[in-house]
């Protein structure tokens, strides 16, 4: 477990920041709600006729005036696009970093296999993202309970489940890319989660392109779909997880193999 703590400690500064980030913007959102809840009405209709704009968010779906509808909007985005940033740069340099800062032949020289070294700092990235998610689960319902709110525990569990494991998705697939990297880059993360984030919009937009939310971690999270089915889509979270173990997989085959520099 030496690397596994190592690599904890080398990402507090980073987790501590992303979580306090995430969970005072939730906070925030959230106590902003008692206020804003008696003019909501005027809101929702105004966003039901404003066509593409309100589907690529699911706006047309739900009521502004419930909780979970204003949840699902303002705090899912900024759960999902934070989180996803997050995991992203948590996996995508994990194990090129070594070849980066040149500390490859000071750890592998060591009495370690690569397989344990991958096993280690996958450990790590799992152990990074969970903790964060627990964190910000706490936060929101604390919020919610001090505001005075009844919160709807099924849709808020779902909707913070759903998040959890497109974070754990795309934390497999950049994995997977950062066995690849020598010098490891941070704008593939970004670019991937940012890539996922949108095309999750242009399904919600287009009938024809609604296929795309296989394709996407971000379309089993869509909190709309969530609130009105009271249930994740299992052919899409199941799908999303093995897309995310391809490229655990793919990180153990390259990286065992690679010639490391």
């Amino acid at each position: 477990m030496t690397i596994v703590k190592h690599e904890l400690r080398q990402g507090k500064i980073s987790f501590l920041i992303w979580t306090a980030a995430i969970g005072c913007l939730l906070a925030i959102c959230v106590w902003l709600f008692p206020e804003m809840k008696g003019q909501m009405d005027g809101v929702s209709k105004m966003f039901s006729s404003m066509g593409s704009f309100t589907a690529a968010f699911g706006m047309d779906r739900l009521n502004f005036g419930t909780l979970i509808g204003y949840y699902t909007i303002e705090c899912g985005n900024v759960l999902g696009l934070g989180g996803a940033f997050y995991a992203a740069l948590c996996a995508v340099e994990i194990l090129s970093k070594e070849e980066r800062a040149r500390t490859a032949e000071f750890l592998l020289t060591h009495p370690v296999s690569r397989r344990r070294v991958i096993t280690e700092k996958l450990a790590a990235v799992v152990i990074l993202i969970t903790a964060m998610n627990l964190i910000i689960y706490a936060v929101s319902v604390a919020s919610i309970t001090l505001v005075g709110e009844k919160i709807p525990w099924k849709e808020l569990n779902l909707l913070h489940l759903a998040y959890y494991l497109m974070q754990l998705e795309l934390a497999g697939i950049c994995f997977g890319i950062s066995a690849f990297l020598r010098k490891g880059s941070l704008g593939i993360g970004l670019g991937i989660a940012t890539l996922m984030y949108f095309v999750n919009l242009i399904a919600n937009i287009s009938k024809s392109a609604r296929f795309l939310k296989y394709v996407t971690p971000f379309g089993y999270c869509d909190g709309a779909d969530i609130a009105a089915d009271g249930r994740l889509d299992g052919k899409m979270v199941a799908l999303g997880m093995a897309v995310g173990l391809i490229g655990i997989l793919a990180a153990y085959r390259e990286y065992q193999r690679k010639d490391i520099h």
